[in-house]
């Protein structure tokens, strides 16, 4: 067993219990999966963070669900700088994050903590009756045909007509493995569809989102960065958003308020990043007891 730091931080948000939160695991980053894995269902959270010496950038940073290690996620991403720069841990303003999605660049502005994701990458066309049904939606509650898009993460992104069909979804297992299975996921992996409306849920906001999860993960995520990313991306391309930078609200009905500032990098036909901004809280700190070796 060891000790190892640990910062509860809610990110994209401003304030304790805002946004969505996220444990980041100071030196956790050789830790096995099997622990790693065991210590975000012991948080109850969506994702944790473990960070770790790079070769190739200023810190390495894994992420991890309750069922799998995962290649990016973006709110664990702010909550891990906001973590760094709250304990002294950044000179300067800026860093380079090493993850499983290659490098993630990082600028701080202020309160702000801006990171670049990768240029996005658009997959498989889902039809919208099957995200639909995954959903419990009416096919005419899309607007737009569903698709995968990545910057980073891969999510299906589904524009939604409004706020009430967004209030109204309702994740349903058995379709959703039909989304999965068309979008190419295979065994356990889900593609659960992001969900977005061209409407800010306060006066203040361009878009608003929810992202339903399956288990084991907890049932809704309150804010999603990475997904925002590929969100962005998709209005772009599919010229559904014609602001190059706009504000991205998720987690209200949640009791969760979060936001974050989305800008494009490159034209709206060549994206070659997409920049998502957002503060974060430190809510708690302390350290956790982990064992090093594989758990029996």
């Amino acid at each position: 067993m060891g000790w190892f730091d640990f910062d509860w931080v809610d990110a994209f948000s401003d304030r304790a219990f805002g946004g969505n939160g996220c444990a980041v695991v100071h030196e956790g980053a050789r830790l096995t999966q099997e622990v790693c894995m065991a210590y975000v269902r012991e948080t109850s959270l969506v994702e944790c963070t473990f960070t770790g010496p790079s070769d190739v950038a200023d810190i390495r940073v894994r992420y991890f669900l309750a069922s799998r290690e995962i290649p990016f996620a973006g709110h664990p991403t702010i909550a891990t700088v906001a973590a760094m720069r709250s304990r002294g841990m950044i000179s300067g303003d800026g860093l380079t994050l090493e993850t499983g999605a290659g490098l993630v660049s990082i600028r701080l502005q202020g309160d702000q903590i801006e990171m670049t994701q990768v240029a996005p990458q658009f997959g498989t066309r889902v039809p919208a009756e099957l995200v639909a049904a995954a959903v419990s939606l009416p096919p005419e509650a899309i607007i737009s045909p569903p698709q995968m898009v990545s910057t980073g993460l891969p999510f299906c992104i589904t524009v939604l007509r409004d706020h009430a069909a967004l209030r109204a979804a309702q994740l349903v297992e058995g379709p959703l493995r039909k989304v999965a299975e068309t979008a190419g996921y295979s065994g356990s992996d889900m593609a659960e569809p992001f969900l977005v409306t061209l409407q800010g849920a306060t006066d203040e906001g361009d878009t608003f989102s929810r992202f339903l999860m399956a288990p084991p993960s907890p049932p809704e995520d309150p804010f999603t960065g990475s997904a925002t990313g590929a969100m962005a991306a998709y209005l772009w391309k599919h010229s559904l958003m014609q602001k190059e930078s706009f504000i991205a609200q998720q987690g209200h009905d949640m009791g969760r308020p979060g936001k974050a500032i989305v800008t494009r990098v490159g034209p709206s036909d060549a994206m070659t990043g997409i920049k998502v901004s957002g503060q974060g809280h430190i809510l708690m700190r302390g350290q956790v007891d982990l064992p090093e070796t594989p758990i029996n």
